[in-house]
């Protein structure tokens, strides 16, 4: 849709229209920011919404804390779990297992890592393609 009808289409919103002017102009620039996204990647956030949308509140939760707990890490290490989580949640769920309990994993990551990606790997989220696994934009 042309940002002009866009626009319009809020315009036309009650619910949008009786939000606080800060927050009309804060989805307004998350709808322009989106709409210059390629359409891959729009396509890519539309599934992780609709995925969210269908989590319980508990794997709501889950996927908070998981992804928390991966922001506290030093860039270089939150980039080899999400490479690893991504990774993993290709693989069936007993052999995800066995790769993170693996000497090579004990070896290149910590517990905790190994804890989070065993969390991340379980949630049923949309596919993590060039982004961090399964995390909604």
């Amino acid at each position: 849709m042309p940002p002009a009808e866009q626009e319009r289409e809020l315009q036309n919103d009650p619910a949008f229209r009786r939000l606080p002017p800060e927050r009309q102009q804060i989805l307004r620039q998350r709808l322009q920011d989106f709409s210059k996204r390629p359409p891959q990647q729009q396509l890519r956030m539309l599934n992780r919404m609709e995925t969210w949308e269908h989590l319980t509140p508990e794997q709501k939760q889950q996927a908070r804390d998981v992804f928390g707990k991966m922001q506290q890490l030093p860039p270089d290490r939150r980039r080899m779990v999400t490479t690893a989580v991504r990774d993993l949640r290709a693989m069936p769920p007993d052999q995800r297992e066995r790769v993170i309990n693996s000497d090579r994993f004990k070896g290149m990551f910590s517990d905790q890592e190994r804890e989070m990606m065993r969390g991340a790997a379980r949630l049923p989220l949309a596919p993590a393609e060039g982004g961090e696994p399964g995390r909604p934009e």
